[in-house]
């Protein structure tokens, strides 16, 4: 279906005459803060208002993640809230991202309080598609893809943290993992331009930014159609040349997140051990330790391929912090294949794990098989792979007592109001006393205690 052409001057008459007020609410990951902060920067152009509150908000928009049924259905449910809550009052609703992409009209039958479905290619054209529906369009349906030449970026001035930013630099999946949705909700992989890229990390750097973060559903499968903005720079893959790139800017904290094992190439090492401001933290997800699960998921490598990545991590000069995720139960997952699971992670030693237990995703090639293990087995195998890693997990963090670490200033922590919380450069969540004059700021902190799942220090460098 095609978007009907609302020019942007009535856009305006219609927000501005009526003081529209628009909430946004945001689901999942960092694709999604991305798009919900473009989001907020294409309507407050339009001329609309942005609420903090559902409450009295003209239009709610629901950002929507659909990796995990979970997640699908907390939209369904916040929905519901709404509804009670704004009964005789009932607001122009609009559900976009991934949900939208994925279940289109349809969600105008589950939910009928909703007004708009916007695709996860739709964000750009928000403020027409209010505009429709305040106009008393019934039902508002956008799932075509973005407009040529559209801006992916967004004004320093107008990001979520004012201390740390997340970069798109590609979106979309063309892996087909045979349990995974995003394929068939962000569609195929597209590569932004690397010097598109370059220029938004300098605009944010010299707007006082510390810590960008280079994301996308596979950031190291990145190949845009040319190589303007990565002329001059060495590499193996566009990745690793785009990464040399980043770094020339003098960002302070250059992070990325998530690679695909397959094309994690040794040269991403050598690229962060030449450079000091990428950060020593890695995140690649392993899914299973059973060389026959992993065939059944389509994940395009074998356990002993990716322990190969993990020795070129481990070998690097850097001593650098390893994550990954891990999904339990998967359909036809043994006893045995799970015992290879533990047996991987114990080898490999993970700083931090994402256990997920499996979830059937409808449209999926997995979708078809048989679940066939049991949701008793699926809780009891999530209980001793996280019980495992917890043990090994506190081993490396008991590590760190006495280390000094570079802290970036986030936020005032949410367990001691006399406390801040921020991240090192390995991507530990560091607490430590402090006030909010401290925000933006990198301190360096002196680690006294190790958490279950975060460091406890005190600040040595002067305030």
């Amino acid at each position: 279906m095609h978007v009907r052409n609302v020019s942007m001057k009535s856009v305006r008459l219609v927000s501005q005459t009526m003081s529209t007020s628009v909430y946004l609410e945001t689901f999942g990951c960092q694709m999604n803060v991305a798009d919900s902060e473009r989001a907020d920067v294409r309507l407050r152009a339009a001329g609309f208002d942005l609420s903090t509150s559902p409450e009295d908000a003209d239009v709610i928009l629901f950002n929507t993640c659909s990796v995990r049924e979970r997640a699908a259905h907390k939209v369904f449910t916040r929905i519901g809230e709404v509804r009670r809550q704004r009964i005789g009052s009932e607001p122009v609703v609009g559900v976009m991202g991934c949900v939208a992409q994925l279940e289109g009209d349809s969600i105008f039958d589950a939910s009928p309080l909703v007004n708009i479905v916007a695709g996860t290619r739709a964000t750009d054209r928000l403020p027409q598609l209010i505009s429709r529906a305040l106009q008393g369009e019934r039902r508002v349906l956008d799932l075509d893809e973005r407009a040529e030449g559209e801006v992916w970026d967004v004004p320093a001035s107008d990001r979520t943290s004012k201390h740390v930013a997340f970069v798109p630099i590609i979106e979309g999946c063309n892996k087909f993992c045979t349990y995974c949705i995003v394929p068939y909700s962000r569609g195929r992989e597209k590569s932004r331009l690397a010097s598109d890229i370059v220029a938004e990390i300098h605009a944010l750097r010299s707007y006082g930014y510390k810590e960008i973060h280079l994301i996308g559903q596979n950031v190291n499968s990145y190949r845009p159609k040319t190589d303007d903005g990565l002329e001059g720079f060495k590499g193996a893959t566009p990745f690793c040349r785009l990464l040399r790139a980043v770094a020339a800017t003098g960002m302070e904290r250059i992070k990325f997140t998530t690679s695909f094992p397959r094309d994690f190439h040794p040269d991403i090492v050598a690229a962060i051990d030449e450079n000091e401001n990428l950060c020593e933290w890695i995140h690649l997800p392993v899914q299973s330790g059973s060389d026959r699960i992993l065939r059944a998921m389509r994940r395009g490598h074998t356990a002993g391929d990716y322990l190969k990545r993990i020795d070129a991590v481990k070998n690097a000069r850097r001593k650098m912090s390893i994550t990954s995720d891990i999904i339990v139960g998967f359909p036809g997952e043994t006893r045995e294949d799970f015992g290879k699971t533990v047996k991987l992670v114990e080898q490999v030693g993970y700083d931090g794990l994402y256990i997920f237990k499996y979830s059937e995703r409808r449209g999926t090639p997995a979708a078809k098989l048989d679940d066939d293990v049991s949701r008793e087995e699926k809780a009891a195998r999530f209980a001793q792979l996280e019980e495992a890693q917890r043990k090994l997990q506190q081993k490396i963090y008991d590590r760190y007592v006495g280390r000094v670490l570079d802290v970036l200033v986030e936020r005032p922590s949410s367990k001691s109001e006399r406390d801040m919380t921020g991240h090192s450069t390995c991507h530990k969540v560091v607490n430590f006393p402090g006030d909010v004059s401290m925000l933006g700021k990198v301190k360096s902190v002196r680690v006294t205690a190790a958490k279950q799942n975060s460091l406890y220090g005190e600040i040595i460098s002067a305030p």
